[in-house]
C-alpha cells in the first residue's frame, strides 16, 4: 500500500496559460481512488514547458502526430515529471502558489484565488504564523527548561495536525460513494425555489440525511490511534472543530453502502485498517461530555449501535454468537474482542446519556465479553479457537500469531480501560495486580518478540511496556486502581522523560496522527483518559510548572504544580478552587468550568 510499481493511477497536468497550470493525480494505495486535483501560478510567465514519462508503458493512440513531450498543454501518464523554465535573473525569486481540491480543478483554483489573492508572501506568512499561535496560544505554560517546553508546544502542534479539512471553500467534497456533496448546504426549508435551479443544484451538491447543520468535513481519521486521546483532547481544547469531526464520520455512514461509521477514512475511502469500530468511541465521549446533543446525538447512538450490528465485518458474527472473536475463523481474535468489548460500553453510555435503555442493555452485556478470552490458568488473556477452547501454543511475549495485533499478551490483557475493577479482581487482586505492572515495566523484552512486528522498535519500549505502539497507553495509569497510585506518578513522568525529546527522532515509534503527542499533552497537564466515553480523567503527575488553559466556553483553568522539580515526581495533594481532592480523578465537568487545579508535589511517595 505504501510504495510500489502501479501505485500512481493516473497523472494529468494541463497549461491553462504562460502562468496557471492545473491538473489532478490519481493513487491506488492508502485509499485505493484518491484523486487530488490541484491548481498552482507562478509569479512570473514560465517560457517554455516540457514534461519526461517515467511510466513502463507509453501508450501514444493519436496524440503521437504532437511533440508532446515540448511545449503541448496537455501532459499525462502513470509516471510523468513535468518542468518549466523562465527567463530569470541570476538570483532572481519566483514564488509558486498552489492549491488542492478534492472536487475539481475548477475548485482547486477558487480556493487558490480565494485563500491568497495577491503575491504578498510576508503577508501570508504573517497570518499563518498568527493562526498558529492563536491556536497554540489556547494552552500556556512555563516548564522546568527550555527542552519541555519544546516537546510541550511539539506535541500540540502535532495534535492539530490532523484529521485535515476535507472540503473546497464552497464546501463541496467527494463523498465515500464518489459523488460531490456540500457540507455548507442550506437546510431545505431555506432552499426555496433555488433549489430547483440547475447552478444552484450544483453548487450545493448533495445535503446529508443525518447532520442538518452547515459544517466543516474532515478526513484521516486514524481512529484506532487517536479515539485514545487525541479527540478526548479536541473536547476539551477544540469541541467545535471535534463536533464537525463527529459529524464527518456522520456523513461517512450515510454514505457508507455498509451503512458504518468509518474505521480508518481517508479521501473518499474506507481502507478498513486496524481494528474496532473506534467512531463510537469518538460519538461517545462527545456525547457524554456533552459535546454533540439533540437530535444529532441520537442519530449518532443509532449509527454506532448499526455499526456494531454489522455480522460480516471482522468477526462480528461470532463475536455476537459466541461472545469472543475465536482464533480460527478470523486473526487478531483477542485484540478484536477485547477491543470490540470497550467499544460496545462506549455504545452503552452514550445510550444511557440519552435515556436508550434499550442499547444501553444491549451493549452493556456485550461489553462484558473480554472475560470470555481471559484464562484464569495463565493469567493472560489468549485466544480461542471456535469450540471455545484455548490455543495450547501461547507465549505472552511474543507478538506475532498468538491473537494479538501490533502488542503481545503482556500488554493487551491489560485492555479493559471500561471496568479495571473487575479485571485487577479476576487477575489476583490489588497488591498482585500492582506487583503485576512493576514487572512490566521492569523486565527485559527481548528483540526476538518484535523483531518482525510493525510500528515497535526497541526505542518505544520501557521493560515490557510498549509505549511507541498505542494499546498500552493507558497502562501506567492503572496503578491508580490499586492502593500504589504513586506508581502512576512515577512510571508516568519515567515515560515523559524516557519516550519525549526535543530532537528530530524524540517520540519512541510513530506519532499516528497526533495520538503519541495528545498522551504527552495530557501527562503532562497531569491528567489522562483512561477510557474515552466517561467523564472521568485520571490523575498523574504534571510535568509542567504552570498552565493556563482558555477555553472555547471563555472560561479559563489555570493549572500548577508547586515545588515542581525532576525529583519531585509525586503528588501529595491535589486541590480544585482550593478544594483538596478525595479521588485519583477529574471529571469533565471541572475541567470545563474553569477554576484552579493545583497538585502539590513532593520527591517522596504518599503511600
Amino acid at each position: 500500500i505504501y510504495n510500489y510499481d502501479d501505485k500512481n493511477v493516473w497523472t494529468f497536468v494541463r497549461v491553462e496559460n504562460d502562468h496557471t497550470v492545473v491538473g489532478y493525480r490519481q493513487t491506488n494505495g492508502w485509499a485505493r481512488t484518491r484523486t487530488v486535483y490541484f491548481a498552482m501560478e507562478f509569479s512570473k510567465p514560465f517560457k517554455s514547458y516540457g514534461f519526461k514519462n517515467f511510466g513502463k508503458e507509453d501508450y501514444k493512440g493519436f496524440w503521437r502526430k504532437f511533440d508532446q513531450t515540448r511545449n503541448f498543454p496537455e501532459m499525462a501518464g502513470k509516471q510523468i515529471r513535468a518542468y518549466f523554465d523562465f527567463d530569470a535573473a541570476e538570483n532572481e525569486k519566483i514564488k509558486v502558489k498552489f492549491s488542492i481540491s478534492p472536487v475539481s480543478t475548477e475548485g482547486a483554483i477558487s480556493n487558490l484565488r480565494s485563500e491568497i489573492s495577491d503575491w504578498n508572501f510576508e503577508r501570508v506568512k504573517r497570518e499563518s504564523q498568527a493562526e498558529w499561535n492563536k491556536e497554540l496560544g489556547k494552552i500556556a505554560v512555563t516548564t522546568l527548561d527550555e527542552g519541555e517546553m519544546v516537546n510541550f508546544y511539539t506535541a500540540l502542534y502535532h495534535a492539530l495536525l490532523t484529521p485535515t479539512v476535507y472540503m473546497d471553500v464552497d464546501g463541496r467534497y467527494k463523498g465515500l460513494d464518489q459523488n460531490v456533496h456540500n457540507a455548507l448546504h442550506k437546510p431545505a426549508r431555506e432552499q426555496g425555489r433555488n433549489a430547483q435551479r440547475p447552478d444552484y443544484a450544483l453548487a450545493n451538491a448533495r445535503a446529508s440525511a443525518s447532520v442538518a447543520t452547515p459544517f466543516t468535513n474532515y478526513t484521516t481519521f486514524s481512529l484506532w490511534d487517536t479515539y485514545r486521546a487525541l479527540h478526548p483532547l479536541l473536547n476539551i481544547i477544540q469541541p467545535a472543530r471535534n463536533r464537525d469531526m463527529v459529524r464527518s464520520m456522520m456523513v461517512h455512514y450515510d454514505q457508507s453502502v455498509h451503512k458504518m461509521l468509518p474505521v480508518w477514512s481517508h479521501y473518499a475511502n474506507e481502507n478498513w485498517c486496524m481494528i474496532g469500530y473506534h467512531s463510537v468511541s469518538v460519538i461517545a465521549d462527545a456525547i457524554v461530555k456533552g459535546n454533540l446533543n439533540g437530535p444529532e446525538a441520537t442519530k449518532a447512538l443509532e449509527a454506532s449501535a448499526q455499526t456494531a450490528r454489522t455480522k460480516y465485518y471482522d468477526g462480528l458474527e461470532y463475536y455476537m454468537k459466541l461472545g469472543y472473536v475465536p482464533e480460527d475463523k478470523n486473526s487478531s481474535s483477542v485484540s478484536k474482542t477485547l477491543e470490540y468489548a470497550y467499544d460496545d460500553w462506549c455504545i452503552a453510555q452514550a445510550a444511557k446519556k440519552l435515556n436508550r435503555t434499550d442499547i444501553s442493555k444491549e451493549f452493556l452485556i456485550r461489553s462484558e465479553n473480554w472475560q470470555n478470552v481471559y484464562d484464569a490458568s495463565s493469567g493472560y488473556t489468549r485466544p480461542k479457537n471456535s469450540a471455545g477452547n484455548f490455543i495450547e501454543k501461547f507465549d505472552p511475549l511474543k507478538t506475532e500469531g498468538q491473537g494479538f495485533i501490533e502488542g503481545n499478551s503482556w500488554n493487551y490483557s491489560l485492555y479493559v480501560p471500561h471496568d479495571p475493577d473487575s479485571m485487577i479482581s479476576l487477575m489476583g487482586g490489588k497488591k498482585k495486580f500492582s506487583a503485576h505492572l512493576d514487572e512490566l515495566f521492569t523486565m527485559h523484552l527481548p528483540d526476538e518478540f518484535f523483531a518482525e512486528t510493525e510500528d515497535i522498535t526497541r526505542e518505544g519500549i520501557i521493560g515490557g511496556y510498549i509505549h511507541g505502539n498505542e494499546p498500552s497507553h493507558h497502562v501506567a495509569y492503572l496503578y491508580n486502581w490499586t492502593d500504589d497510585p504513586w506508581k502512576t506518578q512515577e512510571r508516568v513522568r519515567m515515560i515523559l522523560k524516557n519516550q519525549y525529546h526535543p530532537t528530530p527522532d524524540g517520540l519512541g515509534g510513530n506519532d499516528d496522527c497526533g495520538q503519541m503527542s495528545a498522551w504527552y499533552l495530557f501527562s503532562a497537564l497531569g491528567f489522562y483518559p483512561v477510557a474515552p466515553g466517561s467523564d472521568q480523567y485520571q490523575l498523574g503527575s504534571p510535568v509542567v510548572k504552570t498552565a493556563v488553559l482558555r477555553l472555547e466556553n471563555g472560561r479559563t483553568l489555570t493549572i500548577e504544580a508547586k515545588n515542581q522539580s525532576n525529583k519531585n515526581v509525586y503528588v501529595k495533594t491535589v486541590t480544585i478552587n482550593g478544594r483538596t481532592l478525595k479521588r485519583n480523578y477529574l471529571t469533565h465537568s471541572e475541567i470545563i468550568a474553569g477554576g484552579r487545579i493545583v497538585f502539590s508535589m513532593d520527591d517522596e511517595p504518599s503511600k
